[in-house]
């Protein structure tokens, strides 16, 4: 980093720069006491603090503070200020009587700012109701005797994230544990977990957490989840609970987890509650509905689902199943509603199997499949059909080998033991008697098979003989992952089957399409109906599917994270409660586990988008001037080197904004300096560049 004289001459940070400078001492003011009518004297820059753009700065109670040639800084932590006289204008608007944040004031001609959330066609999400410590206050009213209560945790505004909790007298039963992996909006986090506030609150009243399988987005938030509503038992069948138990392993640091197996004929009691459980088709094996009975009629949740059918008429075994349903009073259905919006049936299982076996069978040279982890059903079958054809096979992605390891010990897949063998042994045998099994069909960056694309695969070289069959749909989000992927692939000359691509269906989904819940809806024969698992649009056509069958609106509830929905009067009517259970986002970031601040996130949307701009200057504390000229460190904003002008430019407004606040200022109030100082640095940026980079001022009192 390089200090900047007036006459423009550079010298390094260092000798004779500001480490040879007289003792300094950082103020930090956490409380703003100069009153807000106090207009700065900066004129042609300043802007009333009402009026402040909403991508104004970070706060900070520890500075980074520039030292040495490397640029570095120190750790800053963004905390929320208190300070009613920018609470409007600090980081996000809002309205005082609605909730929802509002578009700040803007000049003429003013561009609409593109990081804040206020996009055309998006819902701006309503703020829950703060605690003192910013946390969202759980306001929902106990529960009146002999109400069912039932609030989606999650799952009911995205795809993943289920989490359900039935709560009825003293006893609250929860369904599923799952997370949802990031998205754009949520840059740099790891997970995004429901958020467990209600039931962290009542944990004295959770009898137990029911899985219904055992994909990621029902137990992946088990092991971050546990501690905080009390460990409750978890129920399942077996192989749910056994990748339970391998996925806790990771997590060695926790309590053990209780754990008991129940299987499709079991009837269990929690609390004062039976539990009843049957078989559903998904998948993965052990797929699982639960059957909660209450004095009004059993609540039925089936998990994630489809049908096995031949030709759009379902199999013996599923007629079966669903007799039962027959002589159950049902009160509650809820269902999942992820393929709701495609006609008919989807695809069996099954006739995939076929197809990918006589794709095995026919295919002379080296053959790599990619795949979920998760298509267990899929995985064995792969592995048997190679085994039959005197191929070996090569598992590669961690994921896929610890489910490989858990089918194998519960003795789902029996092979020889020479069938799967180690990637290293690859070269021991003809290509054309290679099989690889591999994760990353999705264009993960660090899978298998996106390492075997970018050529930084330690074994395994694609080559213009080798055949690549994606057996995964597209998962909305990594269209441009996984055209990057197909293009590597590509260009090292390997064939490419792809489930758009294949004359023969090579993929089939887990989840049933409208044709098959349709007629779950005509077995099952609810009284109330409360469609999740998918976003807004999804449940809302499953709700016309409902209406379309005959129950009455007012028998249906669409609800949202957090809604709390009560069936009263001994289950006559349905209710949907004004107040809701805390919904706020809660994400896995790092080592972090929580509510993350929106300003986090936001700022690093706009740091990805505009980057940062500091501004680091030393003030007489005496008269209140600089004691040399600001240096400035600007990261994804500007080349500073072609960017001279501009810098010159700044550097006269910063120094004229800070002269001009501190005049007859005794002390010197350095954050509210600091605030008019990035509303007048930003707004100029903004009309030089049109570029909103987050502006961090950094003043040492000398």
């Amino acid at each position: 980093m390089y200090n900047r004289n007036n006459n423009n001459s550079r010298r390094p940070i260092g000798r004779g720069g500001i480490n040879n400078a007289r003792p300094i001492r950082v103020y930090v003011n956490p409380e703003n006491k100069t009153p807000n009518n106090i207009a700065p004297q900066n004129a042609g820059f300043s802007m009333p603090v009402e009026n402040r753009p909403h991508h104004a700065p970070f706060s900070a109670d520890t500075v980074r503070i520039a030292s040495g040639a490397n640029r570095r800084i120190s750790e800053q932590r963004n905390v929320n200020r208190s300070r009613p006289s920018q609470a409007t204008s600090q980081h996000s608007h809002l309205s005082p009587s609605s909730g929802r944040r509002q578009s700040p004031q803007r000049g003429a001609g003013e561009r609409r700012d593109k990081h804040s959330d206020r996009k055309i066609g998006t819902r701006v999400r309503e703020r829950s109701p703060r605690g003192e410590n910013g946390s969202e206050k759980d306001n929902v009213p106990p529960i009146e005797k002999d109400v069912i209560r039932i609030i989606p945790l999650g799952g009911v505004e995205q795809i993943g994230q289920n989490m359900t909790a039935i709560e009825i007298n003293n006893d609250i039963i929860v369904i599923d544990a799952g997370f949802q992996f990031k998205d754009e909006d949520t840059p740099g986090i790891d997970y995004i977990l429901p958020n467990t506030k209600y039931l962290e609150e009542r944990k004295q009243k959770i009898r137990a957490l029911v899985i219904t399988h055992g994909h990621l987005d029902h137990i992946g938030g088990i092991p971050y989840i546990m501690d905080r509503i009390g460990n409750p038992p978890i129920y399942s069948r077996s192989l749910t609970t056994m990748m339970i138990k391998k996925r806790q392993e990771e997590f060695s640091h926790l309590k053990p987890l209780d754990i008991k197996v129940v299987e499709k004929a079991d009837r269990i009691k929690l609390g004062n509650l039976y539990v009843k459980f049957f078989s559903v088709t998904h998948t993965i094996p052990d797929s699982m509905g639960i059957i909660i009975e209450t004095p009004f009629g059993s609540i039925i949740n089936p998990g994630d689902i489809k049908l096995d059918h031949v030709d759009g008429v379902p199999t013996e075994a599923e007629e079966k199943e669903y007799e039962r349903f027959g002589k159950e009073k049902t009160l509650l259905l809820m269902m999942d509603s992820t393929n709701i919006d495609n006609p008919g049936f989807s695809t069996p299982e099954s006739v995939v199997c076929k197809n990918l076996d006589e794709i095995i069978k026919n295919t002379k040279n080296r053959l790599i499949i990619g795949m979920f982890s998760s298509q267990i059903e899929r995985m064995i079958n792969v592995i048997t059909s190679a085994e039959k054809y005197g191929k070996k096979v090569v598992i590669e992605g961690r994921s896929m080998k610890n489910n490989v390891e858990i089918v194998k010990a519960m003795g789902m897949i029996k092979t020889k033991p020479e069938t799967i063998i180690g990637v290293e042994q690859i070269d021991n045998y003809p290509s054309d008697r290679i099989l690889v099994l591999a994760t990353g069909a999705q264009g993960d960056e660090f899978a298998a098979l996106m390492r075997m694309s970018t050529k930084s695969h330690k074994y395994l070289k694609i080559n213009n003989r080798d055949t690549i069959l994606l057996s995964a749909s597209i998962v909305p989000g990594n269209e441009r992952a996984v055209q990057k992927l197909k293009d590597n692939l590509a260009r090292q000359g390997a064939k490419i089957i792809h489930y758009r691509t294949s004359e023969v269906y090579i993929h089939s989904t887990g989840h049933g399409n409208r044709g098959e819940l349709e007629w779950i809806h005509k077995k099952i024969r609810p009284q109330f109906f409360i469609p999740i698992h998918g976003s807004h649009y999804m449940l809302r056509v499953h709700e016309e599917l409902a209406k379309s069958l005959g129950m009455p609106i007012e028998n249906i509830t669409v609800p949202d994270n957090g809604t709390v929905i009560e069936i009263r009067d001994g289950g006559k009517k349905m209710f949907r409660l004004k107040e809701k259970a805390p919904s706020g986002l809660v994400m896995v970031d790092g080592f972090s586990i929580g509510d993350v601040q929106e300003v986090v996130i936001r700022d690093r949307q706009m740091l990805a988008q505009d980057g940062m701009f500091v501004i680091i200057g030393s003030i007489n504390t005496g008269t209140g001037k600089l004691k040399k000229s600001p240096d400035i460190i600007s990261r994804g904003f500007v080349y500073l080197r072609e960017s001279q002008d501009l810098l010159q430019e700044a550097r006269v407004i910063i120094k004229k904004t800070i002269e001009d606040t501190t005049k007859g200022m005794n002390p010197i109030n350095f954050e509210y300096i600091k605030d008019i100082l990035t509303d007048n640095v930003s707004r100029f940026l903004f009309q030089q560049t049109a570029k909103r980079p987050i502006v961090i001022p950094v003043l040492l009192g000398v």
